[in-house]
């Protein structure tokens, strides 16, 4: 049991520390609005992405690898959100409003994991690499190591926040 601690801390820090959509999101509300303001979305982003896991492990990961057309379907829509958050990010003016922005929710935390490639690829390869189908105990250990990971970015954007 040892040896899969190690490796899911190893594996869920590695994934949940690399750029994509919800650690953007998380960093900025941080600096912009501060920890306590980033505590909503951070929940529901580590709530929303235990969801799809515990989903995934119990069948309907298996059925998404059976069904060459689903992944397929998948694949591009994921290529389109990148696309269009690349688009996005090259043609902004750059110009931030901070007293216009709104501050993202629980609700918007917990869909973008559902929207979200990399969460769908996280899960689909923890899932299959750690055999989380097969035992409850590994399935709580994952959600709880991934879970509690999610949380690091809205604390790391109060650190780049200026008062």
């Amino acid at each position: 049991m040892l040896a899969f601690v190690i490796a899911t801390c190893a594996y869920s820090l590695s994934m949940s520390i690399t750029p994509g959509p919800t650690n953007i999101i998380m960093m900025t509300t941080g600096v912009n609005h501060g920890f306590r303001a980033t505590l909503p979305f951070a929940t529901g982003a580590a709530i929303g992405f235990i969801t799809l896991v515990v989903i995934i492990a119990r069948g309907f990961g298996s059925m998404l690898s059976e069904n060459a057309d689903i992944m397929t379907i998948m694949g591009y829509a994921g290529a389109l959100m990148i696309s269009y958050m690349g688009y996005k990010i090259a043609f902004s003016t750059g110009d931030a409003k901070e007293e216009d922005s709104d501050k993202p929710g629980f609700m918007e935390g917990a869909i973008l994991q559902w929207i979200n490639p990399k969460s769908w690829i996280a899960c689909l390869a923890g899932v299959s690499a750690f055999n989380l189908g097969a035992s409850v105990e590994r399935l709580a250990l994952y959600m709880v190591f991934y879970g509690c990971r999610l949380f690091k970015c809205s604390g790391l954007g109060i650190c780049r926040r200026k008062d």
